[in-house]
Formats: C-alpha cells, structure tokens, sequence
C-alpha cells in the first residue's frame, strides 16, 4: 500500500479538485454523445488530455482493421465518425506496473424528453445527484479516470508505471472501440473500468446477442382478413418461443451467478411493421437483446436461436412455408468472468478500504461492459468498478455524487500503489 502519508496527500488532491470534476463530469455530459455523434465529446476528452500534458492518440476506427478479430461485433450504422482518443502518460523511467482506465464516451437515446423531468442533456445538481443522459453511464466515471490523475499530479507526483487514459466509442451496441484499442496496441498489466457498479467489483458478467426476426405475411383488404397472413400477430408466439429458451436458461444456472435469481434476460426491444391501417401486414421486423452465460459459444447460441424461431413458425399455416430470417446486428459478446489478476484486485481492494472504511465488496454484472476484450482476448484482469448510478437508460438518469468522489480517491490510491510513483 501507498505510505500513509502520501495516501492522506492524495485524498487531499482528490478534494481540493472535485468541484472542477463536478464541473468537467457536467460540461461532458451536457453533450449529446449519441451513436454516430461522439466526435464534439471526443474532441473535449483530447483537449482535456492535451492540457494535462499527455500524449494523445486520436483516430477514425476502421472497420477493415479490426473485423475479422475474435471479439468483433457485426455493424449496421456507418463508422465514417467513429473516433476514439487516447491520454497517453509515460514516466520518466519505467519503474512501475502499468494501468489502463478505460471508459466509452457514447451514450443510448433518452426516449420522449417530455418525460424527463428536466432536458436530458442540460445536467442538474439536485442534493447529491446529478441527473442527466450519460451522467452515469459513464461519463462520471470517465472524469474520475482522468481527475484521479489529475490528483496525483496536484500532490506532486506522477505515475512511475504507463498510464493509458481510453474514451472509446460503440461500447452501447458492440464494444468495437476498446476492440480498436487493443488492435491499435494498447496493452497495460491492469485495466479499470470505471462502469456504475455501485463501488462493488465486478467478477462476472453476461454476454449479449443482438438480432432481428424478419417476419413476412399476406397482405389483403382488412374486410377478407382471414384470407390474408398477419405478419406482426405471426411474431407473437416466435416471441413467446423465445421467452420459454431465456426461462430454460435461466434454470440451467451457473456458478459465477447462482445468487441471481434471473441473470438471463431477453428483451424485445422494438418493432416495426406493416404499411397501411386497413391492411393486413406484409411484414413485420422485431429487435431481441438477449443474454448468454460465459463459457456459452457464440455460434451454438445463435443455432439455438434460429432453431427456436424455426420451430415456433412450424406452428402457422404461412410461416411453416415461408420461415422467418434471423439477422445479427450489434452486440455478439462472449461472457466474462475475471481469473486471474488477483494482485490487481488485491490493491484495489486495499485502496477501496483505505477510502471507504470498508471491505471492497463482489458482485456480477448482467450486463456487457468492454471489460470482456481485455480479459478474454489480451490476458489483462479488466476490473469494473466505478461510482453508485440509478435509471441508467431510462429517464432521468443520475449518479451519486459522493461516490464519484469516493471512487477518484480510491483510483488515485490504486495507481499510486500499482503504478508507483515519482516526484513530478
């Protein structure tokens, strides 16, 4: 552990520079860092990174550079605005370990603003709380990455270890931008993500599977109707189909999540169908997010999928003669549970105790973070641990202030101890 002395120092730094995090973590979020629109965010993160003196790496990710790498999730938008930065510090003399702290800077859409209480993208402080679209997740914990940092130089220091500072895009539908990352080179001994987790660390977590069910029909006048094939009713029982596989699973357990009651979860998340009220549907499209456990491969689950809607369309008259089609878009995440890195964990552990008074505490994740690539595909213990954040996703999205603060303690802590450190 850090010397006593230098830790009271640190956590001192971490306080005398909050209300300018508070700040930086409100004039972040207050722009609209939507898929496809993430470049202005990016463009603050590198200036942020410019200003404190490191090194920066801004690039358009490619899609012909990183496609055919295990990870690699399929698109549907274009990449032709997908930048990712990276604050690069790099001591003097290499005398310590080395960190990456990783976080996306791309946010999901707020959903009909009239039903926020205050616009998403304009932040609010209200008590400890600041609400706003992405305050959670993550931009709190991408500012408490970097303010940490700044933290270690206000006590007058500098990390003794390499320190790579990743804003990345496309973490909200594939992962691709920490893909990039680690086909661009980054590697660290350690990663921390500073995901909402409630300042728990996470051990586990879900994959997730996007696809689409392309559901055909018969169009006729809605006065001979019988005569005709619903495509959007023909997508009820595919749907119900689809459930009783994620309840199956869910029965199946595994170890990482026997305290879960329901860690499997499948959502049908939009729909679309049909072209005129006064006539049957002709077609009718739908989106499923659904979960997998680790260890589940990719291509099993998406046979065992398509087998289920195969079957589920056996049942109509039209559909056993005209199958649906299964369409992989978005997300095709392996689950993660982190082995290994018991070191890394252990100084995390120490420096959360140190803040907190508290036993660092476990918990699973069941969803995705981009903590998979670095575990699964470049042997780093990629550790998700970041501030407390409720009705991320949702409306009126917000993040504990105090945990921001408390978290920063314990990373500037964590890269004092991991990375070592030198006089600045």
């Amino acid at each position: 552990m850090a010397d006593a002395a230098i830790a009271r120092k640190l956590l001192k730094a971490v306080d005398d520079g909050f209300e300018d995090q508070v700040r930086f973590t409100a004039d972040l979020t207050r722009l609209p860092s939507l898929r496809g629109q993430e470049a202005t965010a990016q463009d603050f993160m590198a200036r942020a990174f410019r200003e404190r003196g490191l090194g920066v790496d801004r690039w358009l990710v490619k899609l012909e550079d990183i496609k055919d790498l295990p990870g690699f999730s399929p698109i549907a938008v274009s990449y032709e605005n997908a930048w990712n930065v990276v604050g690069i510090h790099r001591p003097e003399t290499v005398k310590g370990r080395s960190l990456i702290l990783n976080g996306h800077i791309d946010v999901v859409p707020t959903g009909p603003a009239e039903m926020w209480k205050s616009p998403p993208f304009e932040p609010r402080i209200e008590g400890n709380w600041m609400y706003g679209r992405g305050a959670g997740d993550m931009k709190a914990g991408l500012a408490a990455g970097l303010h940490a940092f700044d933290a270690i130089q206000r006590a007058g220091y500098r990390p003794a270890g390499e320190v790579y500072l990743q804003s990345v895009v496309e973490e909200e539908c594939t992962g691709n931008g920490a893909l990039a990352c680690l086909q661009r080179g980054y590697r660290a001994d350690a990663a921390i993500i500073p995901e909402p987790s409630g300042t728990e660390l996470s051990m586990a977590q879900v994959g997730v599977m996007w696809f689409q069910v392309h559901v055909q029909g018969r169009p006729v006048h809605v006065l001979r109707a019988g005569s005709g094939a619903n495509a959007i009713e023909a997508c009820f029982p595919i749907i119900r189909a689809l459930h009783e596989l994620e309840e199956e699973w869910n029965r199946q357990k595994h170890e990482a999540f026997r305290e879960h009651a329901h860690p499997i979860n499948f959502v049908v998340s939009k729909i679309q169908g049909g072209d005129w009220t006064s006539s049957v549907p002709a077609w009718c499209v739908f989106d499923m997010r659904i979960a997998l456990y680790p260890g589940m491969e990719l291509a099993a689950v998406r046979r065992q999928v398509e087998a289920t809607v195969a079957k589920a369309a056996l049942a109509d008259p039209f559909l056993s003669n005209t199958p649906p089609k299964v369409v992989y878009h978005g997300f095709q995440a392996e689950g993660y549970v982190m082995t290994g890195g018991e070191d890394a964990q252990a100084v995390l552990a120490g420096a959360h105790q140190t803040v907190f008074g508290d036993a660092l505490q476990r918990m699973v994740l069941t969803g995705t973070t981009d903590a998979r690539f670095f575990g699964l595909y470049a042997g780093i213990p990629g550790m998700v641990y970041g501030p407390r954040a409720e009705d991320i996703h949702g409306f009126d999205e917000r993040v504990d202030i105090e945990s921001i603060r408390q978290v920063t303690q314990a990373i500037a802590l964590f890269i004092a101890d991991w990375c070592g450190l030198e006089a600045a």
